[in-house]
């Protein structure tokens, strides 16, 4: 329910943050934006041409514990103690997403899942903008949602949205939810448990009616046993690489991508004609599809959008041929079955660079594919033990790298012509980098420096 303002405080002064203080203070709340680090130039004079009050290298906690309301930056987890506080004083800690929801009057398509959520967002903001809608782009992509619902006037808007932002959401509602897949990832915000995991991405779910739609991957056992298990308003739309689907989508004995959302009304395309090629992008092609033609978007301009789409950077991203040897980014493969899908769509030998910091990962997923794609491993971080007992058992050629710059130098003496050095980290990027974005550019600076 929407409050009436008052005081309110915002942790974090980076995309999201701003985006929040700049729609409070447009809705007439008294503004205290906060933040534990250094404030980035470009927010700061954001900030400062808002008039609103902000500060940086601390949280001034009794300011902080008078606000009516918190709105919290998804990388400030749950269990921090000034959280804990501000819960025990009956304080509402919500995030961004939420706070925006309160004005939002658009449409909202949600995409969330452990892997393929950006590929799958961009690809369907591409399909509907290119179908001539009013759509905005926002979560963990484009500009922040608050700052749109500020600032602009869109019909519909695409969003992203992580677990950790999905976990400071209550009233929010997804009139399209698309559940792409649920898969171990920052187990370490979830107290190690799965299924914690599992239970904070279903909350894309939460208070949708039996107007709205859930898109959800029918290959996964993690999604079907919840949705077996429980008790959902919205109409399903089922995606599969195999089953047949009466109402969702799925690839035929003929290679044909089929979509149904009306059952005298089938939309049908040639995988073959997919912009994005492998097992993983054609589930990202199925779930857009189904979306859009939820939303009515014409066959022809569905079909055209699908096959004209430019991935988005650092997911399998194609930088160099250098002396014949193929460099590709995927730096935003932060976890296992991210990077599970980067091996799996190699078809050359590979020199493999993986690591930053390990969130819990299982590794033993990647050891087929180590053993059958794999020639040599570069470790990109500062502590590589668990990759080096992991693998190897597989390989003696595993290597250290301190840098992208280090690291592309093995890869291109490792390499020979007609082989790949690839980029899939598997980790997070903190303990080298600010982020994945930073990573995947020093790489891209590194090969091409060759």
């Amino acid at each position: 329910m929407k409050p009436t303002p008052g005081h309110i405080a915002i942790l974090g002064a980076g995309e999201s943050g701003v985006g929040a203080a700049m729609l409070a203070k447009k809705q007439g709340w008294e503004v205290f934006v906060s933040d534990f680090g250094k404030v980035k130039e470009n927010f700061a004079k954001e900030l400062t041409d808002l008039s609103v009050e902000w500060e940086q290298g601390k949280h001034s906690e009794e300011r902080i514990l008078n606000a009516k309301l918190i709105v919290k930056s998804p990388g400030i987890p749950d269990m921090a103690p000034l959280i804990l506080k501000a819960i025990a004083k009956g304080i509402p800690v919500i995030s961004e997403i939420e706070f925006a929801g309160y004005y939002n009057t658009a449409k909202t398509i949600c995409i969330t899942g452990s892997n393929g959520k950006t590929t799958t967002t961009m690809l369907l903001h591409h399909i509907l903008k290119k179908a001539g809608l009013n759509v905005g782009l926002a979560g963990n992509v484009g500009d922040s949602f608050a700052k749109q619902v500020a600032e602009k006037e869109f019909d519909y808007y695409v969003l992203e949205l992580s677990s950790f932002q999905l976990d400071g959401m209550v009233d929010f509602k997804a009139d399209i939810a698309l559940l792409m897949n649920i898969t171990p990832d920052h187990l370490d915000r979830y107290d190690n448990k799965m299924e914690n995991y599992i239970a904070s991405k279903f909350r894309i779910t939460q208070n949708q009616s039996a107007n709205d739609w859930l898109i959800y991957n029918f290959d996964d056992p993690n999604i079907t046993e919840i949705i077996s298990k429980g008790d959902f308003k919205a109409k399903f739309a089922p995606f599969s690489l195999t089953e047949p689907q009466e109402v969702g989508g799925y690839i035929n004995s003929n290679e044909q991508l089929t979509i149904t959302t009306n059952i005298n009304d089938q939309f049908t395309m040639s995988i073959h004609d997919l912009a994005l090629k492998g097992k993983h992008n054609a589930q990202n092609s199925l779930a857009s599809g189904i979306a859009s033609r939820i939303l009515e978007i014409r066959k022809e301009s569905v079909r055209e959008s699908l096959s004209d789409f430019v991935n988005v950077e650092h997911r399998l991203e194609f930088v160099a041929k250098v002396h014949g040897i193929e460099f590709i980014n995927d730096s935003k493969a932060t976890n296992v079955n991210s990077t599970w899908f980067a091996l799996e769509s190699m078809d050359k030998p590979t020199v493999w660079i993986v690591g930053g910091v390990d969130k819990g990962n299982d590794y033993s997923e990647l050891t087929e594919l180590v053993k059958d794609k794999v020639k040599a491993i570069i470790c990109l971080g500062k502590d590589n033990e668990k990759i080096k007992q992991a693998f190897g058992a597989i390989t003696t050629e595993i290597y250290e790298a301190s840098s992208a710059m280090e690291a592309v130098a093995y890869g291109y003496r490792l390499a020979r012509k007609e082989e790949t050095v690839l980029l899939s980290p598997a980790c997070a990027s903190f303990d080298l980098f600010e982020n994945y974005e930073e990573r995947g550019n020093e790489y891209k600076k590194a090969v091409r420096s060759l």
